[in-house]
C-alpha cells in the first residue's frame, strides 16, 4: 500500500476557530489543529496569549494532501477567510494574537506565500494594502484539547454563532467543487 505524502500548513488569521471551522469541509484537508506559533514565550497557555504579551498569533496547523489541495489553493481559502489588511486585528478581535500571518515551513512556502500575496494586492482585491506577515515557522505549541474543534462542540457560543457560520457559508459558496462532502 502506497502512503500519500501530506504537507502542513500554518496560517493566522484572527480567532483560530474561525479558520478551523470553514477548512474542516474541505477536500484534501486531513487535520486541523489550533495552536499558537511567533511568540517568545515557551509553552503558552490561551489566557496568557489573550494579554497579547507572549507576541504569540492564534494560529492553525493544517496537514493536507498536496495531491488533492496544492498549498497555493489553501492559501486562496485562507485570504477568503479573513481580512489581511488590518493589523492585529480581526472584526472586533483586537490585539497581536489576531494579525494575518502565514508561517512557512519550507522555502518553497515562502515563495509561494509571497507570490499570493503579490497577486492579490495586484489584483486590488482590498482597498487598503495586505499587511500579512510571511516568516518562516519557529515554534507550534498545541492549543488545550477544548480548543479543538471549538465550534462543532459549540455551536451556540454567541461569538463562534455569529461569526463562524457566515465564514463557512462563504467557503461553500465559492469552493464548492472543492467540497469534502456535496
Amino acid at each position: 500500500m502506497t502512503q500519500h505524502k501530506t504537507e502542513t500548513a500554518v496560517l493566522a488569521g484572527g480567532c483560530f476557530w474561525c479558520i478551523e471551522a470553514p477548512l474542516r469541509d474541505i477536500r484534501g484537508v486531513l487535520s486541523i489543529e489550533p495552536g499558537y506559533a511567533g511568540g517568545q514565550t515557551p509553552d503558552p497557555t490561551y489566557e496568557a496569549v489573550c494579554t497579547g504579551k507572549t507576541g504569540h498569533a492564534e494560529v492553525v496547523r493544517i496537514e493536507f494532501d498536496p495531491a488533492l489541495l496544492s498549498y497555493r489553493d489553501l492559501l486562496g481559502m485562507f485570504f477568503v477567510l479573513h481580512d489581511p489588511t488590518t493589523l492585529n486585528r480581526q472584526g472586533n478581535d483586537v490585539g497581536t494574537q489576531y494579525r494575518s500571518a502565514i508561517f512557512t515551513l519550507s522555502p518553497e512556502q515562502d515563495r509561494i506565500a509571497h507570490e499570493v500575496c503579490d497577486e492579490l494586492a495586484a489584483a486590488h482585491v482590498w482597498p487598503d494594502p495586505i499587511v500579512t506577515q510571511i516568516e518562516p515557522l519557529d515554534h507550534f505549541y498545541p492549543a488545550e484539547t477544548y480548543h479543538q474543534d471549538y465550534f462543532a462542540k459549540n455551536p451556540g457560543n454567541p461569538y463562534c454563532a455569529a461569526v463562524i457560520p457566515p465564514k463557512i457559508a462563504k467557503i461553500r459558496k465559492l469552493f464548492r467543487d472543492r467540497l469534502a462532502t456535496t
